[in-house]
């Protein structure tokens, strides 16, 4: 419940941005355009950050307990910037609120939650080596992750509007959030500093062996040109990299995109509560039939299943657009065959770690780890990109009564037609993924290659100490190495 919580408190920080970027348009007026390419500017710089984020903690020292300290250090810096978000001083111009947005959006994502989230999804493959342990994780981290989401899909509009709809009242809803964010940082923190890792297990079932592999030790850091030209040759951290990028940026589009359509298409932006708490019952739903999905169709199957069950709704949507109900029905529909996919994005980042130590012995768990944090980080970047790409074309204008024409069809764009044809490239690119049937055989050549290794070592320790022995004896001084 505590590693829940910490992603909990994780997708509040990745979900703040399209609160802020209503505020930033329809409260403040702010254009649309420069606040689109803040935003792009700040996830350009920001893609760079998760691989050397990785790379910096795989080179350090600390064992497992370094994935957990990073909380620590960030937890008050990840409160006080998410209320600078909705603190951009707009009666300083639209040139010095742009400059504060790409500062601040900078410091959260580029900084704080690379700082945080990298090892913290590291944590997941040290702490431990069973498959069906990692999917329980997953499905708590996803349930912490979408439920942050729709907690602030759905709370966002009515409670800024019952605070009084002004920057103020996005101030006070930006100060909850933080304080939030913070305690349950500060939770999962202390129950991580407490936890047992799978190599205090294997150390203390092995402590009674002189010759039990060093489980614990540091791996031998990969300098960092090396490690991204390993990540980029391991073609399934490259499928999985696209998985990330894609399912999140449909995601980010998806988070704003309600909003938009119950103002624009259907005339009441309160009725974003109404779809989001459908969405939620589906949501309650899909994690609780999750984990029978997942171990009946397996990982592959049931990603597959939520690309295409995201991509069929918003088929429907884009024949039935104006529907209210076709569209409540759709969205429910969407969210509940999407829940054991999003369990999945840690198990298959741990997959790309195993198969890494298989192919080139080395592991490079934050490294790999916060690599695909790139794809998501990025993802959501883009989709912010991408709405304001879509809203510009179709000439948006906040202070209008109703939707031209344009308005109109940019909505239908964003949140019909790019959800279907981005689920059904990913589902094409996921036909290429087979290391699910592959694994097994892989970890067993890797214990085999430790257990030579380890034989091997002790061969020599042993011949090292009678070497020692023999050489402090006066009768044996004389003695040959190859005679011993």
């Amino acid at each position: 419940m505590a590693d829940m919580g910490g992603q909990l408190a994780l997708g509040v920080m990745a979900n703040a941005g399209w609160p802020a970027y209503l505020l930033y348009t329809d409260k403040v007026g702010m254009a649309v355009g420069g606040v689109g390419i803040a935003m792009m500017i700040a996830k350009i710089i920001d893609a760079l950050t998760d691989v050397l984020v990785g790379n910096m903690i795989d080179h350090s020292k600390g064992g497992n307990k370094k994935y957990y300290s990073w909380m620590l250090k960030m937890a008050i810096p990840a409160a006080v910037i998410i209320i600078m978000m909705f603190t951009v001083p707009i009666q300083a111009g639209q040139t010095a609120a742009l400059i504060y947005v790409l500062v601040t959006n900078l410091l959260l994502t580029a900084v704080i939650y690379t700082m945080i989230a990298t090892p913290f999804s590291a944590v997941m493959i040290v702490r431990t080596h069973s498959q069906s342990e990692r999917s329980n994780m997953g499905l708590f981290r996803a349930v912490g992750n979408y439920g942050a989401g729709t907690i602030i899909a759905i709370i966002t509009i009515p409670v800024t509007n019952m605070l009084g709809g002004t920057q103020s009242a996005w101030i006070k809803y930006g100060v909850a959030l933080a304080l939030g964010v913070l305690l349950l940082f500060l939770i999962c923190y202390n129950n991580g500093r407490k936890a047992k890792f799978a190599s205090d297990y294997e150390s203390e079932s092995e402590n009674a062996s002189e010759t039990a592999p060093a489980e614990t030790e540091e791996e031998e850091a990969v300098p960092f040109k090396d490690a991204i030209k390993m990540l980029l040759q391991n073609k399934y951290w490259v499928i999985v990299l696209l998985f990330n990028l894609i399912t999140n940026i449909t995601a980010a589009v998806a988070a704003a995109s309600g909003t938009y359509y119950a103002k624009w298409i259907f005339g009441n932006d309160n009725l974003v509560a109404v779809i989001g708490a459908a969405g939620m019952l589906a949501t309650v739903i899909g994690f609780v039939v999750s984990k029978p999905i997942i171990s009946k169709l397996g990982v592959t199957k049931t990603i597959q299943l939520g690309l295409m069950g995201a991509a069929i709704p918003s088929l429907i949507r884009c024949f039935i657009p104006e529907n209210f109900m076709v569209y409540a029905a759709t969205s429910l529909v969407a969210s509940f065959i999407q829940i054991p996919l999003m369990c999945l994005y840690g198990v298959l980042t741990a997959m790309t770690v195993d198969y890494n130590e298989w192919k080139y012995g080395k592991k490079l768990v934050a490294m790999s780890g916060g690599a695909i944090g790139f794809g998501s980080k990025v993802g959501s970047g883009l989709g912010s990109v991408i709405l304001s790409a879509f809203l510009a074309i179709g000439g948006y204008q906040a202070s209008l009564e109703s939707a031209t024409a344009s308005m109109r069809y940019s909505i239908y764009g964003f949140s019909n037609y790019l959800p279907l044809v981005v689920n059904l490239a990913m589902f094409l690119i996921f036909t290429r993924f087979d290391l699910e049937e592959k694994l097994p055989k892989m970890r067993e050549e890797v214990l085999a290659r430790k257990e030579k290794k380890l034989n091997g070592e002790t061969t020599r320790s042993v011949q090292e100490r009678l070497y020692r022995l023999c050489s402090c004896h006066s009768i044996y001084r004389n003695c040959q190495w190859q005679a011993l």
